[in-house]
């Protein structure tokens, strides 16, 4: 079982536009992680390995799109493999609740990226969920309750 570190997206741009921490790093931190990984991925050629060695944990990322999906992991005990597959769930849930995601559902819908992050990862980094439907149906319950919250606030 894989524990991820922190997962970042990352633009062509170099732009984060999106980053959920799995580990203790204070703002300083993060802020310099963040700003490392994004000039390191983006310099790289696309034939590069896409895992590589940081500090004391390895990096692992993927690019979608115009996006570069970056995890880190610890370097001793954790899979580059399944984490790589922990990325391309994440693309293939997001892929099929926004129809064909792109970079600007992401920005615009923000809380549904984090949502349905949530329901990929759990609070330590680790895979909870490998059912893309299973996702989905949550992340729709979901909705579908906020609808009615907002519905029922209107009418009363």
């Amino acid at each position: 079982m894989t524990q991820i570190k922190y997962m970042l997206l990352v633009s062509r741009q170099g732009k984060v536009r999106l980053m959920r921490w799995y580990s203790a790093y204070d703002s300083k931190g993060k802020s310099k992680i963040s700003r490392e990984l994004a000039t390191m991925v983006l310099a790289r050629k696309a034939k590069m390995c896409n895992i590589l060695e940081y500090q004391d944990h390895k990096v692992v990322y993927k690019r979608y799109a115009s996006l570069y999906f970056i995890c880190g992991i610890s370097s001793d005990s954790d899979n580059e493999l399944l984490t790589l597959e922990v990325i391309h769930r994440y693309v293939e849930a997001m892929d099929s609740y926004f129809n064909n995601v792109c970079e600007l559902d992401i920005i615009f819908n923000f809380t549904k990226a984090y949502e349905i992050l949530n329901e990929v990862l759990v609070c330590d980094g680790s895979m909870t969920e490998t059912s893309k439907q299973a996702i989905l149906r949550s992340v729709m319950t979901m909705d579908s309750l906020e609808t009615s919250d907002s519905l029922d606030q209107v009418l009363s």
